[in-house]
């Protein structure tokens, strides 16, 4: 069929070609009327347009209006991922403040456990030096107690020794110890007082 058509159009050309050669060739003037031509080339377009119609036309319809369906989904698709990209973009966002503000405040948090456990420490170390310096206390009040008691025997013993060798006699020595003894214990007091 449209082989039939296009072949018919050709001969339509031909035959108006043909009728245009004819026409006498003595001073055509371009704006002279010549009903011939007009005839043949109405009828070419007429024919033209009906082809066309028939084939051309309805395909290039649809395919300008399947691109323009075409063009406006993308426009539409790209609208969508525009809206789409700022909502993901603001998500985005958002949760990158969220993070600065947790690590602000696990940094506050790491810095206020430091601080703590700095004074803590402090605290107990003050502790242990006062418990170290109580104990230093007590172990020189102990040495210097038994010292004080090693004295005491040491110096009866002398006092004794030397009183014995004084006397030339050997005297009792436990209730000699006893006395002298009170004796330093009494001294050793009225020392403390002053």
């Amino acid at each position: 069929m449209r082989s039939l058509s296009v072949s018919a159009l050709f001969l339509a050309v031909n035959a108006a070609v043909a009728s245009a050669q004819e026409a006498p060739k003595s001073g055509s003037n371009l704006m002279s009327l010549q009903l011939n031509l007009m005839f043949w080339t109405l009828i070419i377009f007429v024919l033209l347009y009906f082809i066309l119609s028939k084939f051309a036309f309805g395909p290039i319809t649809a395919a300008v209006e399947s691109r323009e369906r075409a063009l406006e989904e993308a426009i539409a698709a790209a609208k969508r991922d525009r809206e789409a990209a700022a909502e993901l973009l603001a998500e985005h966002q958002s949760r990158i403040e969220s993070a600065r503000g947790e690590a602000q405040t696990l940094i506050a948090d790491g810095r206020a456990t430091a601080e703590k456990m700095r004074a803590d420490l402090l605290e107990q170390t003050r502790r242990e030096q006062q418990d170290m310096l109580e104990r230093a206390r007590r172990e020189i009040d102990t040495e210097k107690t038994r010292a004080i008691a090693q004295l005491r025997r040491e110096a009866v013993d002398l006092a004794l020794a030397g009183a014995s060798k004084v006397i030339e006699q050997n005297l009792e020595t436990a209730k000699n110890r006893q006395l002298v003894e009170s004796y330093l214990a009494s001294i050793g007091s009225v020392a403390a007082s002053h």
